[in-house]
């Protein structure tokens, strides 16, 4: 793609994104939401191949429903309220309808079909932008409207989102499916504390983000898609390799890293609102995930590749990319936990 088109689609993509983040108004949400969609699509075929082009299909199919019963929410609420405003929705129809609507866009369960197909079929970068940035535009709409949602119709969707996180992404060899799945799961911890504490899911995004970021250029810095592909790192960037052990386990969200804060303090909060049983069954269902990044890490960081002389894959040419925030994500990602009381009193 030439760099003047290129600067121009990610101008379109960001515009849509901060129109719907800056808006009060519902028609112009919903524009931002359809400037992004149609701008994302080049990025997600930027390798032209048939499976890039089934995969951008996929989304648009998935995006363009959305952005219908998305519509339809909005005038529903609008028949009802008689304004266009971001305010309370007074009609539980019109606040079903658009948190539905919002769920098939983030991909929340069972509206998480697309995700792992769509992030299997684009490159690792467009994968990037897809599990980080398209995450933010519906996350702050349902930020706006957490009041009215039904708390049920999310929690339910929560928790079958954090148990398919968990089970689809335990058979996977291929590691954009991988982070797809943890999107999935991620989103669910999202959905779950979204009605009781807003401003956890924004700390729970950031963090989230983090991580994607840095695992996602990991990747790009090694050219890996695959679990083979990864396990012949340690032969060739050590420093690489157990980088991606520390960010795996902060994705699982093991203590002493980053990855942990949101967990923590979402089962807190959660347990505070009197739920036992939904805590619970997050906190069991995130070891799946953590299983699953674990053999990652294994195959990674503690296996060595079978060859008796380390230098035999030097014929590999050295990665030439610059990875500017490479080292900032990283330490990011991994050593916030010190700061947990801090973010504690900002909530």
């Amino acid at each position: 793609m030439k760099p003047p088109i290129l600067i121009i689609i990610t101008s379109t993509i960001i515009l849509g994104t901060m129109i719907v983040l800056f808006s009060s108004h519902w028609l112009m949400i919903w524009i931002g939401f359809e400037m992004n969609m149609l701008a994302i699509i080049p990025i997600l075929m930027k390798k032209f191949n048939p499976r890039a082009m089934e995969a951008s299909t996929k989304y648009f199919l998935t995006q363009a429903t959305a952005s219908m019963l998305l519509m339809l929410g909005i005038i529903i609420n609008l028949l009802h309220s008689g304004h266009w405003t971001i305010s309370m929705i007074p009609n539980p129809i019109a606040s079903t309808v658009i948190t539905i609507a919002l769920a098939m866009k983030l991909g929340l369960s069972p509206f998480h079909f697309w995700v792992p197909e769509v992030t299997q079929g684009v490159s690792l970068s467009s994968g990037m932008v897809l599990l980080t940035w398209q995450k933010i535009a519906p996350l702050s709409v349902l930020y706006q409207i957490s009041p009215s949602i039904n708390p049920n119709l999310l929690v339910a969707m929560a928790a079958t989102s954090v148990l398919v996180g968990g089970w689809g992404g335990l058979n996977q060899t291929q590691l954009r499916k991988i982070l797809a799945y943890s999107s999935i799961a991620h989103m669910g911890w999202m959905a779950a504390i979204m009605v009781y504490n807003p401003t956890l899911m924004i700390l729970n995004l950031t963090i989230y983000i983090m991580m994607t970021l840095g695992t996602f250029m990991l990747f790009m810095y090694n050219l890996s898609t695959t679990t083979l592909s990864l396990s012949h790192t340690w032969n060739k960037l050590p420093l690489i390799a157990s980088l991606i052990l520390a960010l795996m386990l902060s994705l699982g969200g093991l203590p002493p890293l980053s990855g942990f804060i949101p967990k923590w303090m979402i089962i807190q909060e959660l347990t505070k609102n009197d739920m036992i049983v939904m805590p619970m069954f997050m906190a069991i269902t995130a070891l799946l995930n953590l299983y699953f990044y674990m053999r990652l890490a294994y195959a990674t960081a503690l296996t060595m590749f079978p060859s008796a002389n380390n230098t035999k894959m030097k014929w590999q040419f050295e990665s030439m990319k610059k990875m500017i925030f490479l080292p900032p994500l990283i330490v990011a990602s991994t050593m916030l936990l010190p700061l947990t009381p801090m973010l504690s009193i900002m909530d």
